[in-house]
């Protein structure tokens, strides 16, 4: 589980410094890596540090901050597999390191380990840039030059998906976990309401009512995925 947490951190991280921080690659992966592995110092799990830094920085190369993916949904179904072998290769353990030592004595609720607590860490933080990545990736894919060319975002009259997506993915993410399907089906609907105005302006091509669907289908899945990751996670741990 220690493992899937590093991974998703390393890659949610890295997309975030680069995105907000610093635009250039090296630098970004550079700064990410250093914290991750002090990180992982400190949980005792130095080697799942170092490898999810080198995958993130694969990741990078493949998925770049703009534009199109090298090899469209592959590294985003890679990355999948690679969490799930993680959670099921190294499910929780009795003795996380220091920082676990650290969290039993003196965290909010004992029966919760460090390990639990980094894999929720690592699927926020994942949900946050690296889902728009996702999401980008996806209406290329289906969509292609439909979509702005340069920085996938959405046309300019559905505005403010870099911002509404990430919120909505992490709420999606929490009620999913919470078990509080009603209301999840409620925000979900309250979405899907708030758009219509634009959607039903939609013209002969279709392109609104394609991105709103495409976009918001696959951030739904990518939040449920990683809900189901933290699930599937404690289960087994």
């Amino acid at each position: 589980m220690i493992a899937a947490g590093l991974l998703l951190l390393a890659v949610g991280g890295v997309d975030l410094v680069r995105r907000l921080i610093l635009r250039r690659r090296a630098v970004a992966v550079a700064v990410a890596g250093i914290a991750l592995v002090a990180l992982s110092i400190g949980a005792d799990a130095v080697v799942a540090g170092i490898l999810a830094v080198a995958v993130a920085a694969i990741w990078t190369w493949l998925v770049p901050e703009a534009g199109s993916a090298r090899t469209g949904l592959w590294p985003v179904g890679l990355l999948g597999a690679a969490v799930a072998a993680c959670v099921v290769a190294a499910p929780a353990r009795a003795r996380p390191g220091i920082l676990g030592a650290v969290w039993d004595a003196y965290g909010p609720r004992a029966e919760v380990s460090l390990d639990v607590v980094l894999l929720v860490a690592g699927c926020v933080l994942f949900l946050l840039e690296s889902g728009n990545a996702v999401v980008r990736i996806a209406l290329r894919a289906e969509m292609g030059e439909r979509v702005l060319p340069t920085s996938g975002d959405a046309p300019t009259t559905l505005k403010g998906g870099r911002l509404i997506g990430p919120l909505e993915r992490i709420l999606v993410f929490a009620l999913t976990l919470a078990g509080a399907y009603t209301l999840l089906a409620a925000v979900l609907a309250a979405k899907g309401i708030v758009r219509f105005p634009e959607i039903s302006r939609d013209g002969e091509g279709g392109d609104r009512a394609e991105y709103f669907l495409i976009g918001s289908l696959v951030s739904w899945v990518t939040a449920l995925a990683a809900a189901f990751v933290v699930w599937w996670g404690v289960q087994g741990g």
